[in-house]
């Protein structure tokens, strides 16, 4: 069985639940909560939602921030395609 969750993946895993109005709001609480800038953040949110055992401890939330950064790339891809 693989590795099991540290208490910062679990922290960020639930961090991720909430609700924000505004994302000035989240930034804000990154910094206050985890002492990370937000591009710091994000990879280590990447790296959490690829762990076997973020699987276990939340699959829908788990799938569904998969699910929203694969959205994400696609978009950039699209936006970095050269014109046809």
């Amino acid at each position: 069985m693989g590795e099991a969750l540290s208490e910062r993946d679990r922290a960020v895993l639930d961090f991720e639940r909430r609700q924000w109005k505004h994302a000035g709001d989240k930034e804000q609480a990154i910094r206050d909560q985890f002492g990370l800038s937000s591009a710091r953040y994000y990879q280590v949110l990447g790296r959490v939602i690829e762990s076997p055992a973020a699987l276990v401890h939340d699959p829908m939330l788990v799938r569904r921030l998969q699910r929203v950064r694969a959205a994400r790339l696609a978009a950039r891809a699209d936006r970095l395609r050269p014109p046809q």
